[in-house]
């Protein structure tokens, strides 16, 4: 499956990170990639700050949570012809020159989920984070079946035709774990690709450590 980068959308779900998001959308942007960010109703200035060249920008009156965001913006791309849709956080953690590698995959894959655990580093990580997220791993592998690195990156790749069986239908932070139940369940073709991760002040501020893995499992397996 040979995809030129006009037909693959990032998709970017983003919520007050005015801060950062000029940054983060303006170096997918520069590499060529298509680019749907969803301010998801931020109180600061992302939304602004976000409209650049080659950026499009959708936005939600009130805050939904991040799996709502993520799935607005892949009907978007769906309904503009994506072959390919890749899942891109906002607040700097994930690496862009990495969306090549993801998308590659997907020449002998429907899905591939970005691993921090497979040789690329970990930025910024101190030894009790990455502690927490292998911990969550290994719940996250016994509960949906799965034998993943790593359970809750949210650098991920999928083919255009596997979209209706991944629907997320969890608006918050527990549609990582609704996604890899739906991924066990599908029969697709799943493939793991090594990705960089930064761990930055303000991405610790906005609560992605390795605790939040944890509470993603705990919101999606006990409270759903």
């Amino acid at each position: 499956m040979t995809v030129a980068r006009a037909e693959t959308w990032v998709v970017v779900a983003a919520f007050n990170e005015g801060n950062v998001i000029r940054e983060v959308v303006g170096e997918v942007a520069r590499a060529g990639w298509s680019i749907v960010v969803v301010d998801d109703g931020s109180r600061d200035n992302t939304a602004k700050l976000a409209a650049q060249p080659g950026v499009m920008v959708l936005r939600h009156p009130i805050n939904r949570g991040q799996g709502a965001a993520l799935q607005t913006g892949i009907e978007y791309a769906l309904r503009r012809g994506a072959r390919s849709i890749v899942t891109f956080d906002a607040d700097g953690q994930h690496h862009a020159p990495d969306i090549e590698s993801l998308v590659a995959a997907l020449a002998t894959a429907d899905i591939a989920l970005g691993s921090r655990f497979l040789g690329k580093e970990i930025e910024g990580a101190s030894s009790r984070r990455v502690a927490l997220l292998k911990t969550a791993t290994l719940v996250s592998n016994g509960l949906s079946g799965m034998k993943l690195s790593d359970a809750h990156c949210g650098f991920r790749a999928f083919r255009a035709s596997s979209a209706p069986q991944l629907k997320i239908t969890q608006d918050r932070m527990a549609h990582a774990s609704e996604l890899l139940r739906k991924i066990g369940k599908s029969g697709l073709r799943v493939t793991e690709v090594p990705v960089t991760v930064r761990y930055t002040e303000h991405s610790i501020s906005k609560g992605q450590g390795g605790f939040q893995a944890v509470r993603i499992l705990f919101d999606y397996f006990f409270r759903s």
